[in-house]
């Protein structure tokens, strides 16, 4: 008897590595992933009314806050600006800044909040005076309302470029 288990274990070792083999063909491959959002971050320049203490002194110096249509509501993500001491400059970066130049799209929608221009028709809210990237903005939509916003393409180096 024990030369027929000698044949039959490496029968049965076959068997239970066979078992564990997969014999079913792979499903066909699904399509490519998409190709991921380039971004790059961005220096951003707004030159505040130097008519400040004339509309409400008090606001002066509060933070202006930087505001763009590819930021998500709520996860706060904008951007607060510096004053350059002694200037009506505040600057600051905004990363992860969706590269759409050349444009293929919709230009991004930007804009700060000036608490110091509260009590204007835009309720604070301005695309005017806004450097993105190197550029000073010149194409607006919705002028001297709260909707008021710039707008602008942002290539590789994250430089700004108006519409045409």
């Amino acid at each position: 008897m024990r030369p027929f288990f000698r044949r039959l274990a490496p029968l049965l070792a076959l068997a239970a590595a066979g078992a564990a083999c997969d014999f079913q063909p792979d499903p066909a491959a699904g399509p490519a992933p998409l190709p991921g959002t380039r971004t790059v971050s961005v220096r951003i320049e707004y030159r505040q009314p130097s008519n400040c203490a004339n509309l409400d002194r008090s606001n002066c110096v509060d933070p202006v806050f930087f505001l763009a249509s590819w930021m998500h509501p709520g996860q706060h993500e904008e951007v607060v600006l510096t004053n350059t001491p002694g200037s009506y400059v505040w600057s600051g970066t905004a990363t992860g800044v969706p590269v759409n130049w050349p444009p293929t799209d919709q230009p991004h929608y930007v804009r700060v909040y000036d608490p110091h221009l509260k009590n204007t028709p835009t309720g604070g809210l301005t695309g005017a005076r806004l450097t993105i990237g190197g550029q000073a903005l010149t194409q607006y939509d919705r002028p001297g309302t709260p909707n008021e916003a710039a707008l602008v393409y942002v290539d590789d180096d994250g430089v700004g470029h108006n519409p045409m």
